[in-house]
């Protein structure tokens, strides 16, 4: 497989979406970097922003096996990994999968459910694999979480911990959008005030695993200078000097910039990395993964506003 290959395989995905999605191409373009670099994704948006339509036009451009999981309040660890049940018929315990068992999950409204639940997911997300009752069980190197929450309710909700936020590959805020954009979805899907069913669309899978794998073992070869490195490097130490944030982003996340980057490059059709790969992704991969300083909120900085701080700051390789 080559450039041209990916660049095809990419630009099919995304004109599926398009099919019935508007817009949020800065959305499609963070979750096709998060396929192609076997990380997993948070969208951030107010209720109607298409979060949920939009990624499960993804998953059907996609020949994986896709499940959903809608978090709720009550919701257990067991209803998330599943359980071994006892077999009045065979005198023995038979593994229940959860529906965390799949290849792309939608962790629907994923604040909604307590810590407890929430958890269930980390060492899926780091490991791609579950434990249940001391036997660990494989996920595949396929599974991919794609998780969505509501900035805007408080009640009834539990911010996510931060070593599950550190497992996040990106985190997204999904936008309003245009005037001419909103005039198209109206025209649309405004006939209608229930969801629309995807088959209406014509939505159909451009791509396997196999295939996946494919363009992720040309990923791997894109080249990323000493340079680079180093660059990726300052910026993620520079959050932990930045007066204005309490804690700085994780070494796991210099990790994750760079093969993000990768990926990016090879989705604009270069086998090299370059700064504006680097710079352009640096806000969606830092933004979770940092905590403000309480001064900087009486100030009314937001994160990205730091995080383009220290972007401006630190010189990139020429």
């Amino acid at each position: 497989m080559d450039l041209e290959e990916i660049r095809s395989t990419t630009q099919g995905l995304r004109e599926q979406v398009a099919k019935a999605v508007v817009g949020q191409t800065t959305a499609v373009d963070l979750l096709l970097v998060a396929l192609l670099s076997e990380g997993h994704i948070l969208l951030e948006g107010v209720p109607g922003t298409a979060k949920t339509m939009l990624v499960q036009c993804f998953a059907g451009a996609l020949s994986l096996d896709f499940g959903r999981i809608q978090f709720t309040p009550d919701l257990m660890p067991g209803d998330v990994i599943g359980t071994n049940l006892f077999n009045f018929q065979t005198n023995e315990f038979a593994l229940t999968k959860g529906p965390i068992f799949t290849q792309l999950l939608l962790a629907d409204e994923i604040n909604r459910t307590p810590p407890k639940t929430q958890a269930a997911l980390l060492q899926a997300m780091h490991e791609r694999a579950v434990t249940i009752d001391g036997q660990t069980h494989d996920l595949g190197a396929g599974f991919m979480v794609i998780a969505t929450q509501n900035p805007i309710e408080q009640q009834g909700t539990y911010p996510l911990p931060e070593a599950q936020l550190d497992r996040f590959l990106f985190k997204h805020t999904l936008d309003y959008p245009s005037r001419d954009e909103e005039r198209d979805i109206v025209s649309r899907h405004g006939h209608r005030t229930s969801m629309p069913r995807l088959a209406d669309f014509g939505i159909a899978p451009v791509a396997d695993l196999t295939r996946l794998a494919a363009v992720r073992e040309v990923i791997r070869s894109i080249r990323l200078s000493d340079d680079l490195i180093g660059y990726i490097v300052d910026l993620v130490r520079g959050t932990r000097e930045h007066p204005s944030l309490q804690f700085g982003a994780s070494p796991r996340s210099a990790n994750m910039l760079a093969s993000a980057s990768r990926a990016y490059a090879a989705l604009n059709g270069r086998d090299f990395v370059i700064p504006d790969d680097v710079k352009y992704l640096a806000p969606p991969t830092l933004r979770h993964r940092v905590i403000l300083a309480p001064g900087a909120e009486i100030e009314g900085l937001g994160v990205d506003q730091v995080i383009g701080q220290i972007v401006d700051r630190i010189a990139a390789p020429r």
